[in-house]
């Protein structure tokens, strides 16, 4: 393979100036998962753990392996949606190692309303299964919530990928013999009682965990039957009468104890698909890559450099380079795992979607993972590119990429408009995990472009009325457009309605992009059939 150079000199003015704007991003990032660590107010925390509980991070980390990582999934999900409700929708999903395999799990923050389910905890929740589902992880559920936030019932009730999905996924992947494990360490009410109630194994803490579909209150309501908590759905009576929980526990500590062991009795792991060679770092610092990404988001980033910061060893075996040149594609190493990259370097043309196309082949004929690195403006127009098939050629790329039944990971580091967001892999094509970097950014088409289009649209509608308007009209029309397009693309929007899986420092992507690399080792190789390519 070839190494790659750099020419990026790390003394330039440029380089420092971007290096300096993109620390503040860094920052804001930074900040921005701080406030979703914290999870609710003050005084629901201090309520939490004068119960004697622990509180939910505290207890994904007693759950865990001593100093393993933990990857969290969907983080700042919701960012902004709901009064009240920090970055996070009231749960947090990831993966970490539990008695020394890769689990999903999934917990409720019972500080932040109860732990209800807004409608982006639900599309939260069923996310997390799904990447559970995919890659065979074993799913931990630490319940504690109040169940459904009934204001938000079209969100959360009708629709799949909503509340009931989460039932239908805990059944389908039990019975592929995915393990569904739940801790229940709080209540469970209604609709939520069956979330456990569905599970492989049952653990339930006394005196704490409460599950059953009506409370002593709709009980008495409903029937005028007097009940308390522990007679109507408690610990002893569950464990010991109607059998829905499987073992009993005396505090939060004790039950993920019990979880411990019951994962370390969940039988063999399957063995990787693929050999893992040696993890090499890169020959130059990654931190660099805060300087070589432009402060003005016009500019696009040279990939390459990226690359020469990414991949191992700064090794990559570039497939057709001198043939669409907009658009790098070749093999490189992940942490010791081999992987096809495909990043842009400028708008798609017919050549580079060509390209991509015989590439991609190429890695599904080699059980090859993807890894798409976008930024993209979208594909060439006009008489030209047209007349030379780019439609045709962008057909083809597409079609090659949703066909493709490797792991597929999107990584949005800059632009991802139009067709090339989509060309790219985006999340309408279902990529393994999607991230993006905070600088990324998505739209049908750019701020100015959009305008630019709507303004034509608005000026032919007045010459069609025999009126015109000035510049200033024209402007004032396309200002508030932009500043719809600008809200609209950032990342921090593709993450708060979870059309991303993250937001990724770029420092952390070849860690993250290891990990699950190495899960997606454990998983059998699918056969790829690719649909008709319009010749």
């Amino acid at each position: 393979m070839t190494i790659l150079d750099t020419r990026i000199s790390t003394a330039d003015e440029e380089f420092l100036l971007n290096r300096q704007a993109y620390d503040q991003v860094v920052a804001d990032l930074h900040a921005r998962r701080r406030r979703a660590r914290e999870g609710g107010p003050p005084k629901a925390r201090a309520r939490h753990v004068a119960r004697d509980k622990l509180l939910p991070r505290d207890r994904i980390d007693a759950l865990l392996d001593p100093g393993s990582p933990f990857l969290e999934v969907a983080q700042l999900a919701g960012e902004d949606k709901y009064e009240g409700v920090p970055p996070g929708a009231s749960i947090i999903t990831g993966i970490g190692l539990v008695s020394g395999r890769p689990c999903m799990i999934i917990a409720n923050d019972a500080t932040v309303k109860g732990g209800t389910y807004y409608g982006m905890t639900c599309k939260k929740h069923v996310r997390a299964q799904r990447i559970a589902w995919e890659h065979r992880l074993p799913s931990i559920t630490l319940v504690d919530s109040g169940g459904a936030f009934l204001p938000d019932q079209a969100n959360i009730f009708p629709d799949t990928g909503q509340f009931g999905t989460i039932f239908n996924n805990l059944v389908r992947m039990s019975a592929e013999g995915i393990p569904q494990i739940a801790v229940v360490m709080g209540p469970c009410t209604a609709g939520g009682a069956y979330i456990p109630s569905l599970c492989d194994e049952v653990v339930i803490v006394r005196g704490q965990g409460y599950m059953y579909l009506g409370g002593p209150e709709l009980t008495f309501a409903a029937t005028g039957e007097e009940v308390d908590n522990e007679s109507l759905g408690g610990a002893q009576m569950h464990c010991s009468v109607s059998g829905v929980t499987d073992h009993i526990a005396e505090d939060d500590r004790h039950a993920l104890a019990i979880a411990r062991e019951i994962v370390l009795d969940l039988g063999e792991q399957s063995s990787p698909r693929w050999t893992q060679g040696e993890s090499l770092p890169p020959r130059h610092d990654p931190q660099e890559i805060y300087g070589i990404i432009s402060r003005d988001p016009r500019i696009p980033t040279n990939t390459r450099e990226i690359l020469t910061r990414f991949v191992d060893d700064s090794r990559f075996q570039e497939f057709k380079p001198l043939y669409g040149d907009t658009l790098l594609t070749g093999f490189a190493r992940i942490h010791g795992y081999e992987v096809g990259i495909l990043a842009n370097q400028g708008v798609l043309f017919s050549e580079s979607a060509m390209k991509a196309t015989h590439f991609i082949e190429l890695c599904c004929q080699r059980d090859i993972p993807l890894v798409f690195m976008s930024d993209v403006t979208g594909f060439m127009v006009g008489r030209t590119a047209e007349q030379g098939g780019i439609a045709k050629a962008g057909a083809k790329m597409i079609t090659a990429m949703a066909s493709a039944n490797v792991p597929k990971y999107t990584i949005m580091i800059g632009a991802s408009y139009g067709a090339g967001y989509l060309a790219m892999c985006g999340r309408p094509f279902n990529p393994t995990a999607m991230f993006a970097w905070p600088t990324g950014r998505a739209a049908i088409m750019g701020p100015e472009q959009a305008a630019t289009v709507l303004a034509l649209v608005r000026g032919q509608i007045l010459s069609s009325e025999g009126k015109a308007w000035s510049a200033e009209e024209e402007e004032a029309f396309k200002a508030p457009i932009r500043r719809e397009y600008e809200a609209f693309q950032v990342a921090y929007n593709f993450s708060s309605n979870l059309w991303v899986d993250g937001i990724l420092d770029p420092v952390e992507t070849r860690d993250v992009m290891g990990l699950m690399l190495d899960l997606a080792a454990r998983v059998p190789a699918k056969p790829t059939n690719f649909g008709v390519f319009r010749v």
